[in-house]
């Protein structure tokens, strides 16, 4: 039975070894855990806007999800975006992931958010992705950009 947590700054270990899996599964770069670890354990202080979720498996945690909370007019108001989500290979396919994205939903409707955004990648490579996504009831809206400052 997998169960579905907020992750706390405890959790900074985790999230950022998950984080790190996905870019580097995204990717092919190199792993920078130790700066992912010293973000992810900032953002997990930040619980009023940025929001960490782990499943656990037997006390294991095999997934994470993070989020952060936004707001825009189009959107009438608030809004969740959903920033990383990984689950450990083996353990794909298996309703992990929607399971974090319902306690995401859940934590939104209790925050009054009128969505829950996510970008993802859309190559062919990643096709599965935004398969799983659109099934699990999200609406494909077209590209995202971004400018580093």
């Amino acid at each position: 039975m997998v169960l579905v947590r907020r992750a706390g700054v405890e959790d900074a270990p985790h999230v950022a070894r998950f984080v790190d899996a996905l870019l580097i599964e995204l990717s092919g770069s190199p792993s920078a855990y130790p700066t992912r670890l010293a973000t992810a354990n900032y953002l997990l202080t930040l619980h009023d806007r940025i929001f960490g979720f782990l499943a656990l498996e037997q006390g294991e945690p095999i997934g994470a999800m993070m989020m952060s909370e936004s707001a825009a007019v189009y959107a009438r108001g608030m809004f969740g975006v959903i920033t990383e989500l990984y689950i450990v290979p083996e353990r794909r396919s298996t309703g992990v992931a929607k399971q974090l994205i319902d306690a995401g939903a859940s934590l939104g409707r209790q925050r009054s958010w009128n969505r829950i955004e996510v970008g993802a990648p859309h190559q062919p490579a990643w096709e599965r992705s935004v398969i799983f996504y659109l099934r699990a009831g999200f609406i494909e809206v077209g590209p995202r950009l971004r400018l580093l400052l």
